[in-house]
């Protein structure tokens, strides 16, 4: 199957990340798929909310560090599919739910910034151990995260990569709802079918007005990438990554 599944059910557009195995960590086909499943929605009248979903014990495990690893070695670039699934999320109209269980670790996490209303399982745990792999934060949460949590505890988060469990993120304002973990899709997809069922228009221009233009959060991703470039091919992230691999393979 692939690993990405995108489906249209009425005006809900579900994009579930489907590679278990791995833990749902993101390649950069997978970043492609959805960047254009949720670019695409803008043309799409018919879609009025975006779910996105992960396997029921794993919401996404981040980037796949076999690709961090070509990429800090030489072997490849920041891969352009990474910077459009960032793009497509801050220059998105139509409302996000997500639904998350499990560990959502990296752009698992930074990812749900953008969105619109998080439900979280009640086992979920939120992680950004960027700094620990000598990198730096990502998905404009530089940004983001100071404003929404405060300044505190997003150094917290993204410097000393400290977790987050579900009700803590909902204390920190990340999270909307928490549930017990078998009811999570079920809860995240009635909130999308609410969201649905409100008048588009008025939808659509209330969330402009919240959000504002996306200018600002566009350039704090290009800063970030930037940065994370330089940062990937440094002598701390090159050990960091290769001490990483090496702790999985044993």
């Amino acid at each position: 199957m692939p690993d990405i599944l995108v489906t249209d059910d009425g005006p809900i557009r579900t994009i579930r990340m489907n590679r278990p195995e791995k833990k749902n960590a993101l390649t950069l086909d997978m970043y492609e798929t959805m960047a254009a499943a949720i670019a695409s929605t803008a043309t799409n009248n018919d879609i009025r909310c975006l779910l996105m979903a992960g396997a029921p014990d794993v919401y996404c495990a981040g980037n796949d560090i076999g690709d961090f690893i070509k990429m800090a070695t030489g072997a490849g670039a920041l891969g352009q599919p990474i910077l459009d699934f960032l793009y497509a999320l801050a220059r998105c109209e139509k409302p996000i739910v997500a639904a998350v269980n499990g560990n959502a670790v990296g752009v698992g996490t930074t990812m749900l910034l953008h969105f619109d209303h998080v439900v979280a399982g009640d086992s979920a745990k939120l992680s950004t151990p960027f700094v620990a792999l000598g990198l730096v934060p990502e998905a404009a949460s530089s940004l983001i995260a100071p404003r929404l949590m405060g300044q505190v505890r997003a150094f917290s988060l993204l410097v000393m990569g400290r977790p987050l469990a579900a009700q803590e993120a909902k204390e920190a304002g990340i999270v909307n709802t928490v549930v017990p973990a078998a009811q999570t899709e079920e809860s995240a997809l009635a909130i999308a079918h609410e969201i649905a069922a409100l008048p588009a228009q008025g939808v659509l221009m209330s969330r402009r007005l919240m959000r504002g233009a996306p200018d600002e959060i566009i350039k704090r991703i290009d800063e970030e990438g930037e940065a994370f470039k330089a940062r990937l091919k440094s002598p701390e992230a090159q050990a960091a990554l290769m001490a990483f691999m090496t702790r999985k393979k044993k």
